[in-house]
């Protein structure tokens, strides 16, 4: 496992200062998991309270499937590692990546239900269909009980929908493996910048 780890350590690292420098992981907030094994579940989780910008392959801690750490390791995870562990489970991705975009918290300001778009070409990006394609991006209140978040996951949860944003927090984005998450994130953080400016008149 201790190769598994640092190989998905090199491969958080990367990603983390990816988004740090858009933007999105400000300060040491944030947080991306990659699935290192499946039976029993084990995530490697960004650990917390660190500059996402400046983290080593030694900066992931893993976790078990309620996002608990392993013992015998010196970093703690990030306080979210639970809900990752529970969308990793329900959803059988592969990765899941936490930023704190704007566009996604004002987008859930304004569509506090759930976010509707459709004919839109970068859905296509995002693993819908750019037209007759009604996609709906769930909309969850922030809690700081992870297994409330996660209850309230469930709730919302469909698998043709790999997104989920927190109400005045951020929003969480999975995928088959990071390279996939990264460009779902991508796509639907434009996808919410044009959603809210159309609906703005901007």
């Amino acid at each position: 496992m201790d190769d598994r780890l640092r190989a998905a350590g090199r491969a958080l690292a990367a990603e983390a200062a990816r988004y740090a420098a858009m933007g999105w992981m400000r300060g040491t907030s944030g947080n991306l998991s990659v699935v290192v094994d499946r039976d029993p579940l084990r995530l490697a989780v960004t650990a917390g309270g660190l500059d996402k910008g400046e983290l080593t392959p030694r900066d992931a801690v893993l976790v078990d499937g309620s996002g608990a750490a392993l013992p015998g390791q010196d970093r703690r995870p990030s306080a979210e590692a639970g809900l990752h562990a529970r969308i990793a489970t329900v959803s059988g991705a592969g990765a899941v990546v936490h930023v704190h975009a704007l566009a996604p918290v004002l987008a859930a300001e304004r569509w506090p239900t759930g976010i509707p778009l459709q004919d839109l070409e970068m859905l296509k990006g995002f693993g819908r269909a750019a037209h007759r394609d009604v996609v709906i991006v769930p909309v969850i209140p922030n809690a700081q009980d992870m297994d409330d978040l996660g209850d309230a996951f469930e709730v919302g949860f469909r698998q043709d929908t790999p997104a989920l944003v927190v109400a005045r927090h951020g929003v969480y984005v999975w995928g088959v493996d990071l390279y996939q998450a990264r460009h779902r994130l991508e796509c639907l953080e434009w996808l919410l910048r044009f959603a809210v400016g159309t609906t703005l008149g901007m």
